[in-house]
């Protein structure tokens, strides 16, 4: 009898045993179950908030984008109203003096016989206003000498001088566009071998494009990066801009088809500041533009027959522009064509005007008008040309 009861005992405990194992195995499968769909639903949740960073970074970089633009607007729209109001202060007070120094003319109906020819004196009074209180009556007769002063920088590039008073710095850009460049205290310490620590690395507001710079009285004046047509004037030593420009019809096309990447040329002369650029508008002839180097109005601008095709550089020497041209593949450069402001001489009545034998490229061309030297930059070659100039009714004719 205890052998039957300890049978079913252990059979009784046998089952209970095995429904626990089938219960605890059912449990693990059901919980097994949810965390495989806990696991889903956090893969998912990641998946989605991974697409919601990307969106959202997407986002913020369109609207930066969109922020940047609408800051360039915001400054050339700023940069046009000044402009503006310059020129619009320019004319009230040009009016303002014609109102006091001219007596006040009845309303009349004017000839325009008569009216073309009041415009063509004004034209001629404003070429006696450029020659007033400057003694400059020199013409370009010859390219003399050349010498090479050193070997640095870029291919494309420029170099020159302040041609005022007690300056002797020399001041150094490579390349076709950049932000800085470099102000040497002399050309002595220009020439010296440890080149870049000789240098003052100066950082401009905002980068400069082209080789047409121009330098004059502790100023910088040059074509601002990026945009069409400004001009901007930066004192060098604060760094501060003191004033700027947009030159109208300018940007359009480079003003030298040999040298692509100079839109504007500015340039120094005896009689002040000038401004070169061609205009697809006249032909892809060159326009030649008087600056005033204290506020950057502009005084005159003068249409003239010289091309851009072919051309690589220009420079002006009191009041006349000389065009040097050459050939794509590089050749002997040659001053084909030439225009004075002032009417007293012409190119077709002059000879052309060989440079030096040297078969390149330059890629800026800067006239001294204090030392009669003409600073070019020749394929990374620093060089000089010695300019012999004449009185114009003394150049010889063809």
């Amino acid at each position: 009898m205890y052998n039957w009861c300890s049978l079913l005992a252990a059979f009784l405990l046998t089952q209970r045993v095995g429904y626990a194992q089938r219960q605890e195995m059912v449990m693990m499968q059901y919980f097994e179950g949810r965390m495989s769909q806990l696991e889903d639903r956090l893969a998912r949740c990641d998946r989605d908030m991974q697409n919601y960073e990307q969106k959202l970074y997407d986002l913020s970089k369109e609207v930066r984008g969109r922020l940047d633009a609408l800051n360039v607007f915001k400054a050339e729209v700023k940069s046009q109203m000044e402009s503006a109001v310059m020129r619009v202060e320019r004319v009230e007070r040009e009016l303002e003096y014609l109102e006091t120094e001219g007596p006040k003319q009845p309303c009349v109906e004017i000839d325009e016989a008569l009216l073309e020819q009041q415009v063509k004196e004004e034209q001629q009074k404003k070429k006696v206003q450029i020659n007033l209180g400057t003694d400059c009556n020199m013409a370009l007769s010859a390219v003399k000498s050349l010498k090479i002063v050193k070997r640095a920088g870029d291919a494309n590039g420029s170099w020159l001088k302040d041609p005022s008073k007690g300056s002797g710095k020399v001041y150094f850009f490579s390349g076709s566009k950049n932000s800085t460049f470099l102000e040497f205290t002399s050309m002595k310490n220009f020439t010296e071998g440890n080149f870049s620590q000789a240098a003052r690395r100066v950082q401009l507001p905002f980068p400069w494009q082209g080789t047409g710079h121009a330098v004059y009285n502790g100023f910088l004046y040059y074509h601002r990066a990026d945009t069409a047509n400004e001009i901007l004037k930066v004192h060098i030593r604060n760094l501060t801009v003191s004033d700027r420009t947009l030159l109208q019809g300018a940007g359009r096309m480079p003003a030298y088809s040999l040298s692509p990447h100079t839109f504007i040329d500015l340039a120094v002369d005896e009689l002040g500041l000038w401004a070169i650029h061609a205009d697809s508008d006249f032909g892809g002839n060159l326009v030649l533009t008087k600056l005033d180097k204290g506020s950057l109005g502009v005084e005159h601008t003068w249409d003239t027959p010289c091309k851009s095709r072919d051309a690589e550089g220009a420079f002006v020497i009191c009041g006349t522009l000389y065009v040097v041209y050459n050939s794509r593949y590089g050749g002997r450069s040659t001053v084909q064509c030439m225009y004075d402001v002032h009417d007293t001489i012409h190119s077709e009545d002059t000879p052309l005007l060989f440079f030096p034998k040297r078969y390149a490229t330059h890629s800026s061309m800067h006239y001294h008008p204090k030392e009669k030297l003409l600073y070019s930059w020749d394929e990374g070659y620093q060089t000089v040309y010695k300019l012999e100039t004449k009185k114009k009714n003394k150049v010889p004719s063809i």
